[in-house]
């Protein structure tokens, strides 16, 4: 695999828009890769993953992997692998691990009972969940220290799910009704541009990653994304597929709008400082203004909403909170690590034209 990424030497994306299969990672990965590149068939019992799927980079692969067939599907792999029930049964044995991974680092909801009443204003704890462990934000560090080496790699990392941005969470439309129904529909037409194809964030992410000279093909770096970066995706992948965790979509979905506009703002005085213009910036200056708004809407009327209306999911609510806000710490810390080292953060560093 070549390390260089120039996005005016890449061919045009297939019709479809489906990424290209990865290198294997893993035992588990290559068992996938091998057999989904064939006609749907039943699979072989499939060997462990073997390492940590927060953590660890083929537990985190695999299941990525099982997850996008229900997105844009993968590049040459059959559309009927999606429900195949033998593939269903190993991203099963994957999601029991994640779940278990999760509750490890956050807790049980059945352990944290909550008061329906009390889901809004604990919601509003959840204020900087991109705190590294010295006390020092991403996107403070990025605003006022990243090279643009280091910026571009961040744009990287985010691809992974702001090319599909609002996507795991419009999942959850059907699975509510009343006053949160209401509050998701609002949050993610404006996620979707109103339906004006080049307003929908997911097309200004692909601005912003072209102006800094990546590659913003959907899935165009799946092969230099770190596992941890993965696992990101991959939570709001199973909340959004699984209308069990339903509360806990909405809560992931909450302090992702509630967090949003002081990073956001930093990353716009990043690309400032290093010199990128408003084409650049626009993605991220969108989201200042828009997030302001779906705080609000996100805490009051979506989860407090669906607390109000279905109070058993008031404890799943705060649980999809504190694991988003958990990875997000898990992968800032390791960047700023990476970063201050003078290492890349990503799989394998990019080499890019300026």
């Amino acid at each position: 695999m070549t390390d260089l990424y120039l996005a005016d030497r890449l061919a045009p994306p297939p019709p479809s828009g489906a990424p290209p299969l990865p290198r294997a990672r893993g035992p588990l990965t290559a068992f996938l890769l091998d057999h989904l590149t064939q006609e749907v068939h039943p699979l072989p019992a499939a060997p462990e993953a073997g390492d940590d799927p927060l953590d660890g980079e083929d537990a985190a692969l695999a299941l990525y992997l099982c997850y996008e067939l229900h997105y844009r599907g993968l590049e040459g792999v059959d559309d009927g692998w999606e429900w195949e029930p033998s593939l269903l049964a190993v991203r099963a044995r994957l999601e029991e691990g994640l779940l278990r991974r999760l509750m490890e680092e956050v807790g049980s909801p059945r352990s944290q009972p909550v008061r329906p009443a009390d889901v809004e204003m604990a919601l509003y704890r959840f204020l900087h969940p991109e705190t590294g462990g010295d006390g020092v934000s991403l996107s403070a560090w990025i605003a006022e220290h990243a090279t643009l080496e280091q910026m571009r790699e961040f744009a990287v990392h985010r691809s992974a799910y702001q090319l599909k941005e609002a996507d795991p969470h419009t999942w959850a439309i059907p699975r509510l009704a009343g006053a949160a129904k209401a509050a998701m529909v609002q949050i993610q037409a404006d996620e979707y541009g109103e339906g004006v194809e080049t307003d929908m964030h997911q097309a200004l992410y692909a601005v912003s990653m072209r102006e800094l000279g990546l590659d913003s093909r959907y899935g165009a770096y799946l092969d230099v994304l770190p596992g941890r970066t993965l696992a990101t995706v991959n939570l709001v992948s199973f909340l959004g597929l699984h209308r069990r965790w339903r509360g806990a979509l909405v809560g992931h979905l909450a302090v992702f709008e509630m967090t949003s506009v002081e990073p956001m703002g930093r990353y716009v005085a990043a690309l400032r400082r290093l010199g990128f213009g408003p084409e650049a910036r626009h993605f991220y200056e969108v989201h200042v203004v828009a997030d302001a708004h779906h705080e609000k809407v996100a805490a009051h009327d979506l989860a407090g909403g669906l607390a109000r209306d279905e109070p058993q999911l008031a404890a799943d609510i705060l649980f999809g909170a504190r694991a988003i806000t958990a990875l997000e710490a898990r992968l800032s810390a390791e960047l700023m690590d990476c970063w201050r080292s003078g290492r890349s953060s990503l799989r394998q560093p990019l080499l890019l034209a300026a």
